[in-house]
């Protein structure tokens, strides 16, 4: 039952969906229309299973079904799901899975299961050579995200999301799904250029953190398929493929039997079954399906017992790695009868695991001697049921690091939790199954197919949110400490323990060290258990004395409305029933990056991780999560341009409580020095990974390099870091907090009154604030030096480069609409330069082409380029670039490449225009800037409507005028005299 038995493994929400069911706009006549009716060229579906028939996923479950699904099974095998879903309105998502991953392939077909993955988009049936990523295109759908597929060790899915729907192109999609699922074209030619692809992607994956993961796979998963069955498989199957044994690969495994389809979206079932039938429905591959091969289980190796379960270790040696220090306690895999009471009974290990989870955090939050530490049950890839134990040691002790992790783990073990433990935790996992429920109206149709291709991978079923909730609070009474103590001792009882410790130092550790330590005894430690603590909101200190409303007027855009009180604040509310359940809250104060001096880049940079953790006037981080236990409430903090932000998601329950925190950080900030001192020792560790790949160096130094080498945008380096107190951290941060305008933007699922009481009674009463200091508006980041070339060099792989092309642009609110345009022409410069550098000749698997244009400053904007790359194709790259952008000042695009680019981006600007954070985020500043409000009106024409003369004129305008500025990471000990002079 994935929904149910997920939820309960994974109780953590997932990120805010963008895509949600509110009214929508633009300035359109938009009419409320029917889902597509069933063509008459479509047999009505006889699959479908109906009545007192039990579907195929409830097969030997007693998990009540949803009644939203409707399922098929047809006489070939074939298995389906359709509901209807209109989130966001007017898309289909549609997945088809085929049970084969790489687990299922042979010695010499590694890789063949995610290299088919490949050619399927190459050539098929109804689609000729290179034809597939136009055509979805021409449709709306982008590539990449919209028109996408993914292996696993189980499986392999092919995704589609397909924006503006009707009958016909519903019936377009699902034909050249079925042609390239079923016949696709597995010539020579395509192989040969596929491989190159692949063997790119391979790349660009690789060095220490690939060579650190496989040696974890091989050991953790010791004599079982998966320890030697990556998806990405080894450059000699590659480079070995033929048309023939790929042939002989599909053949074996793409047929309907192995076949699951899922749909949901804004159409008729009936008419989603019959479109799957149509096409899927008289497919037969000739001979027996072949029977999916042993994945094995994990087997202790001679010599150990119950009493010293230890068996296999690794110690593996990556310079530029942090250490890292994993260990698990193995089982067989076994399939389950999906039922009530096995779900049950997952939730009680879900428990024990959250109290365990609970105690390690508690312990690292305190200064222990790791930095983080967590326990979670995970049933991989049909090959084992595992509990994994990860952490991460502070320093070489890794021994005293393992030591205390277990001992907190080992009191988990010997003494049941309290019952206040129990009780805190059972309103977290209850806070988040009522929020599910909560918001099940506004889950998109991508989420829900997905959730049948999860349900099918594991072998278990789906339920609806209520029924989650439902079950959970008739068993919530019934859990017991000693219930607890069970299934945590369950846990950790296993056939064979592994471990693996990744350090940066040859002598740190041996493998019999390791395995020494796991198997030494250790003293239970109770120190680490959370005592009873009543914290409540009532309790708090009020922010102030409330302050009047000055103002309050629409925006003249739908309901929303303006807000200001006379202490300064103001507020951009939207009472909206679009979104049932949810409320989303973003706070903009002061003056962001501008208002950093360049001396205090290394505090910025902290105080996006630990700001908020250092608390709210007495209240620490263990204070903050007593007091939002059972809530829905977040705290999130970014730094801008042009602003700082607080954002959270809440619902009208929760909402002001939620407004209290966000505002009494800018009144009570608390400074307590742990969260920075963690925060520090992260930085530090991550600092020294950096090198080990052009991605990570790119991820240390791009921001400053494209920002003309500010410091406020530079990562720390040791030397930083080493220097950063947490009196020093209070000294930066304390006045930032005071200093510059307020804004509150309030979109959701709340009574309009009480909504802006609560404003009223927290930002409403704060003290006036401190203008931002002279001469901030002017602290905009510098361009980087046109026509140079930066050399930075890595430790990683020697096959491993990475390159840089940027331009400078523009910024501001008044450019907004031109940066609009500007985004088509990067899109069109996207699609040429992934021809030219994948397509083409393989060089790169996934080049892309983005514009950042900051509407909170003037200036600063730039247009890059980048690619992971061989060292001997960036000169080639850097030469691409350059010709598409000449021939772009030359050369306008025709109206099918402009095609491409503008109904994909139309489509994706209607669908999230259905969502209230679009419309937060585009009126976010309003209140500084009106003009941010009239710049509405013609987003969706901007960004869809233009032509080829005006692409010209910008491709001129941008390109034309300066030369690109460019970067390029090598492997140390190489140069690039030659890309100077592109």
């Amino acid at each position: 039952m994935s929904d149910f038995s997920r939820a309960f493994r994974r109780f953590a929400l997932a990120l805010p969906l963008l895509f949600v069911a509110a009214p929508p706009v633009l300035g359109q006549d938009m009419l409320a229309t029917a889902p597509p009716a069933l063509p008459v060229n479509v047999s009505a579906p006889t699959a479908l299973q109906t009545g007192d028939e039990t579907p195929w996923i409830y097969e030997g479950s007693d998990v009540p079904r949803d009644p939203e699904w409707q399922f098929g099974e047809m006489k070939n095998g074939l298995r389906y799901a359709v509901r209807q879903n209109g989130v966001p309105p007017d898309q289909v998502s549609i997945r088809v899975r085929i049970d084969a991953g790489s687990l299922y392939e042979q010695d010499s077909e590694r890789g063949f299961a995610h290299l088919l993955e490949h050619m399927l988009f190459r050539e098929s049936k109804y689609l000729g050579p290179g034809e597939a990523i136009p055509t979805w295109q021409r449709l709306g759908a982008t590539f990449g995200s919209d028109t996408n597929a993914e292996t696993s060790p189980t499986h392999t899915v092919f995704k589609l999301d397909l924006p503006n729907i009707d009958a016909a192109k519903l019936e377009e999609s699902f034909k050249l799904l079925s042609g390239m699922v079923r016949e696709p074209a597995l010539s020579a030619a395509n192989l040969a250029a596929d491989v190159p692809i692949v063997m790119a992607e391979k790349r660009e994956r690789g060095g220490a953190a690939a060579r650190s993961s496989d040696a974890t796979r091989e050991t953790l998963f010791a004599g079982q398929r998966l320890a030697v069955r990556s998806p990405i498989g080894t450059e000699e199957t590659l480079r070995a493929a033929t048309p023939a044994k790929v042939r002989a690969f599909h053949k074996r495994w793409y047929r309907p039997e192995n076949t699951v389809i899922s749909v949901a979206g804004d159409a008729d079932p009936i008419l989603l079954a019959a479109l799957v039938e149509k096409y899927f429905g008289d497919w037969r591959v000739s001979g027996r399906p072949a029977e999916a091969p042993n994945f094995g289980d994990p087997v202790a190796p001679e010599g150990t017992d119950a009493a010293n379960p230890v068996g296999e270790t690794a110690v593996v040696v990556e310079p530029d790695l942090p250490r890292s220090l994993s260990y698990a306690v193995m089982r067989p895999w076994r399939p389950v009868q999906d039922t009530v009471a096995y779900n049950q009974a997952l939730l009680r290990d879900s428990l024990a695991q959250a109290l365990i989870n609970r105690r390690l955090e508690s312990r690292a939050r305190a200064g222990g001697s790791y930095l983080y530490a967590q326990v979670q049950q995970d049933d991989v890839s049909r090959s084992t049921d595992a509990t994994f134990v990860s952490l991460a040691p502070l320093s070489e002790d890794w021994e005293t690091a393992l030591s205390d992790v277990r001992a907190v783990i080992a009191d988990a073990l010997e003494n049941p939790p309290t019952q206040d433990e129990i009780d805190r935790e059972i309103a977290e996992f209850e806070q988040v199954f009522v929020s599910s429920v909560d918001e099940s109206a506004v889950l998109p149709g991508s989420r829900l197919a997905d959730d049948i291709v999860q349900a099918v991978d594991i072998r278990e079923a789906v339920a609806a949110p209520d029924t989650v909730l439902q079950v959970f609070r008739g068993m919530k009474d019934t859990i017991t400490p000693e219930q607890l103590l069970e299934h945590t001792q369950a846990l950790f009882s296993g056939a064979v323990v592994r471990s693996v410790y990744v350090t940066p130092s040859a002598d740190e550790a041996t493998v019999d060290e390791l395995r020494q330590a796991l198997a030494a005894p250790v003293a239970a430690d109770g120190s680490a258990r959370l005592a009873a603590q009543d914290v409540s909101f009532a309790d708090l200190p009020p922010i102030g004395t409330p302050s009047d409303i000055v103002q309050q007027a629409p925006i003249g855009v739908l309901d929303i409305e303006r807000i200001d009180f006379a202490n300064g604040v103001k507020a951009i509310v939207w009472p909206n029933q679009g979104e049932p359940g949810r409320v989303s809250v973003k706070v903009r104060f002061g003056g962001g990056y501008r208002s950093i001096g360049a001396e205090d880049g290394t505090y910025a940079s902290l105080g996006e991780m630990a700001l908020i953790g250092s608390g709210v006037g007495e209240l620490g981080q263990e204070e903050l999560d007593r007091i939002s236990t059972g809530r829905k409430m977040g705290f999130e903090f970014g730094i801008s341009e042009g602003a700082f932000t607080f954002f959270a998601q809440t619902n009208a329950r929760d909402l002001g409580d939620q407004l209290y925190l966000l505002a009494a950080k800018l009144d009570q900030p608390g400074w307590d020095p742990n969260p920075l001192i963690r925060s520090q020792a992260a930085a530090r560790l991550a600092y020294e990974s950096f090198a080990t790949s052009p991605a990570g160096v790119l991820n240390r130094d791009l921001d400053a390099l494209l920002r003309g080498g500010d410091p406020r945008y530079a990562t720390p380096d040791l030397a930083d870091l080493a220097d950063v107190t947490p009196e020093g951290f209070r000294e930066v941060w304390e006045p930032l907090l005071k200093q510059g305008p307020v804004e509150v933007l309030m979109f959701g699922d709340f009574d309009k009154a009480e909504g802006i009481a609560a404003l009223q009674r927290t930002f409403g009463a704060l003290d006036p604030r401190e203008p931002l200091p002279e001469g901030v508006a002017s602290r905009v980041p510098a361009p980087p030096p046109a026509g140079e070339t930066t050399v930075l060099h890595h430790r990683g792989d020697a096959n491993q480069a990475a390159a840089v092309v940027a331009w400078p642009s523009g910024g501001g609110v008044m450019g907004l609409r031109e940066s609009r345009q500007l985004e088509i022409l990067v899109q069109v410069f996207n699609n040429r330069l992934l021809e030219a550098m994948r397509e083409r000749s393989g060089a790169s698997y996934a080049p892309a082409v983005r514009s950042e244009w900051p509407s909170d400053i003037e200036s600063g904007g730039r247009i890059s380029a980048i690619a992971q790359l061989q060292p001997d194709d960036v000169p080639i790259f850097f030469e691409e670039a350059a010709r598409i952008a000449a021939d772009l000042t030359t050369t306008p695009p025709d109206a099918d490449e402009l095609a491409r680019v503008t109904e994909p981006l139309r489509q994706y600007v209607t669908r999230v225009s259905s969502g209230n954070l679009f419309w937060l985020f585009q009126l976010e500043g309003a209140t500084v800037d009106p003009r941010r409000v009239a710049m509405m009106r013609s987003l969706l024409n901007d960004y869809s409507r233009t032509s080829p003369e005006v692409m010209m004129q910008l491709a001129q305008k941008y390109f034309g005028g300066s030369e690109a500025y460019r970067i390029a990471v090598l492997p140390e000990g190489q140069s690039l005299a030659a890309a100077t002079q592109p």
